[in-house]
């Protein structure tokens, strides 16, 4: 089903129109960040606060088009959001971004395959209160070694807190391939470690079939599903569900 937003095109294009307009007349008074991770952070800052507008073909854009020139105050809206996020957003930088060109790999640049890794996500729990696990250290590792995630937006290790009920997650950087289609079964290993728990190891394998681009953005469809996975304390023993 190919469900389009219309209005994260038009929010994106309106940010790096103010971004290009303040760099061309030297209007950056306030020395705002104009880095692309700033940029998407204040994209994603406007898109939570504005009403969606999906289509699925053709007529659907015609029907849309109409539908925000008779919202002006919709794209006036719009604006003035960009401004608050670009405040926003800039008085919080990330501190674990470098706010500049991400260090991309060449082969991200070109149509080189790469086995693309999929998200991979999971759940922890107390095992013997099956509630989610809210304080604990998560690293994924490859061949013994911590694994680069894709940029610096996605951690390794992951801490995980309260709100984010037990779940983890991560996006690996692309691995060089030697030829598109090419198959190959990565072998990853979660070490889960808590001050209140055992720690707790899980091994298992990721099947990729190499492709000659790097997608850039998060896809559900992209998505590898860890089995839950519980935690005991000290001298109640390791188990498995």
């Amino acid at each position: 089903m190919g469900l389009h937003n219309m209005m994260e095109e038009m929010v994106i294009t309106r940010v790096n129109e103010i971004f290009d307009t303040m760099e061309k007349s030297l209007d950056n008074m306030l020395k705002y960040c104009a880095c692309d991770q700033c940029r998407m952070d204040i994209v994603c800052y406007t898109l939570n606060r504005v009403r969606p507008y999906y289509i699925m073909s053709n007529r659907g854009v015609s029907r849309i088009q109409r539908e925000i020139i008779e919202h002006q105050q919709e794209i006036a809206d719009i604006a003035t959001l960009i401004h608050e996020g670009l405040r926003q957003v800039n008085h919080n930088r990330r501190p674990n971004f470098a706010h500049g060109s991400y260090g991309k790999k060449a082969y991200e640049d070109n149509n080189t395959p790469v086995f693309n890794i999929p998200v991979i996500m999971g759940r922890i729990y107390d095992g013997n209160k099956f509630a989610p696990i809210s304080d604990a250290k998560v690293d994924l590792l490859y061949d013994g070694v911590l694994l680069h995630m894709k940029d610096g937006n996605w951690q390794n290790p992951y801490h995980m807190v309260s709100n984010t009920e037990g779940t983890f997650s991560f996006w690996p950087v692309a691995a060089e391939a030697a030829s598109p289609d090419e198959e190959k079964v990565f072998e990853y290993t979660l070490r889960v470690t808590s001050n209140e728990f055992e720690e707790l190891t899980h091994i298992f394998k990721v099947p990729v079939t190499s492709e000659a681009q790097v997608p850039s953005s998060f896809d559900l469809k992209r998505t590898y599903k860890i089995p839950n996975l519980y935690m005991f304390h000290p001298g109640e023993g390791e188990k498995s569900w």
